[in-house]
């Protein structure tokens, strides 16, 4: 029951952004996973990712079956493009037999499985598909953000953001003297987020097939409700990053990408001065900007999910761990050093991460009050930040070295006060339960 109201809500939800779109004269979620079924899709590597983490509930025989119908199905569509002179130039030109093979898995549930077995695979189905949905409502999301938000709030943030020292521009500089190595492995990693997410979440799922059963906590639903909750604060806080506030959009892209695609220019600057010449302090003020560019900066998702990546990776192998911790760094320097956030934004998304897990882990574990105490005191702490982001701004740029320890602290004392609250969910740390009484014999 639990499942099915789940897809109900994710389903209505789907619904009111298709007709959300719509209403801009858009294409919604919906018609954009329709479209993959036969044109070139634009999440290639994603759908085959998506794949991956519904084959957790098969078995290895049925594994590989999958994935020879999913490379057959592809090369199928290539040569019937090629035939038809219709080349892949707007996507990928693979991941269409991925999702084929997903929806034939859930085909195969309602009509070939009954009883548990059928709940299973529809559980691995729906979680295939929807970390594509994610990514589809994601994109949307963005555009709604820019059309609905006709002004930004980038010069409260910026301001703010000195108390930190100017960490965009930083490493803004940092990044284009490595060059286009340093760049495009940074762009890899950026870009491939959702990927490594999936790694990790097939690593904790890679008993499903053989308990028959998901585990209460993985990565995926993390992501998921991160990727829900995150969208609605930016039409809250709208802020569009000091690539695009305070540069033209597309600074040491054109020097040191290898890469076709850079994104289109920013409109309505307040100045070209990313990533050389941090801003004055002045007074803020919210200004307009253009219709186009997404509102999606506080807090940083980006942050989030690379937090929450790396969080649950440290149950995994040393290899493992090592990859969360490579992706963390790297993710945190991408986003700063692409101009895409500010220092503040950063912080604010370490602790909106902390919160959302403190929340699901509570959840699993029955919400005590401790729980219930870390899940407060993170909310509390998320606001308070926001209110002091756009209340405080100057305040907090003419005073540095007050503010800016104040805004570490804040965010170590809600990273402290998680560690201490969900190690008492850890099975080594649980308490031993005393042996009941034998009665006496007489």
């Amino acid at each position: 029951m639990v499942w099915a109201a789940a897809g109900a809500v994710t389903l209505g939800f789907l619904v009111a952004l298709e007709i959300t779109a719509r209403g801009y004269g858009l294409p919604g979620p919906i018609t954009n996973q329709a479209r993959e079924l036969v044109f070139a899709p634009k999440s290639g590597f994603l759908l085959y990712a998506g794949m991956a983490l519904t084959t957790v509930v098969l078995t290895w025989r049925q594994r590989f079956i999958a994935a020879g119908a999913a490379v057959g199905i592809d090369i199928a569509f290539a040569l019937v493009r090629w035939a038809v002179d219709a080349p892949a130039t707007d996507g990928h030109p693979f991941g269409n037999g991925a999702l084929w093979v997903i929806l034939g898995c859930a085909a195969v549930a309602l009509t070939r499985r009954t009883g548990r077995e059928r709940v299973l695979l529809l559980k691995g189905a729906g979680l295939g598909l929807l970390l594509v949905a994610g990514r589809k409502t994601g994109d949307i999301w963005l555009i709604i953000t820019s059309k609905t938000r006709p002004t930004v709030l980038d010069q409260y943030v910026a301001t703010a953001d000195h108390a930190l020292g100017d960490p965009s521009w930083l490493a803004g500089r940092l990044v284009t003297a490595t060059g286009p190595i340093g760049f495009n492995v940074l762009d890899v990693v950026y870009g491939q987020l959702a990927v490594a997410a999936v790694v990790v979440a097939l690593y904790q799922l890679r008993g499903v097939a053989a308990e028959r059963r998901f585990p209460s906590h993985h990565l995926v639903r993390t992501f998921l409700v991160i990727g829900l909750l995150g969208p609605a604060v930016y039409l809250v806080f709208p802020v569009v990053g000091p690539i695009f506030a305070y540069g033209t959009g597309a600074e040491h892209w054109e020097a040191v990408s290898l890469w076709a695609d850079t994104p289109s220019s920013a409109h309505w600057a307040v100045a070209h001065l990313w990533p050389q010449t941090p801003p004055p302090v002045t007074a803020p003020y919210p200004m307009p900007f253009d219709g186009i560019t997404p509102r999606n900066c506080m807090p940083s998702l980006h942050t989030a999910w690379a937090v929450a990546l790396f969080i649950h990776s440290r149950k995994g192998p040393r290899l493992l761990r090592f990859a969360g911790t490579f992706w963390l760094i790297a993710t945190l320097t991408a986003t700063l050093g692409f101009g895409y956030h500010y220092g503040v934004d950063l912080i604010a998304g370490v602790v909106f991460t902390l919160t959302v897990e403190a929340a699901l882990r509570s959840f699993d574990h029955g919400w005590d009050r401790p729980g219930l105490r870390l899940v407060a005191y993170g909310t509390a702490v998320f606001a308070a930040l926001l209110l002091s982001y756009r209340y405080l701004p100057l305040e907090m740029a003419r005073h540095p070295w007050l503010s800016g320890p104040l805004l570490v602290l804040a965010m170590t004392s809600v990273l402290y006060a998680y560690a201490r609250t969900t190690a008492r969910h850890r099975p080594d740390t649980a308490p031993v339960p005393r042996p009941e009484p034998q009665p006496e014999l007489t």
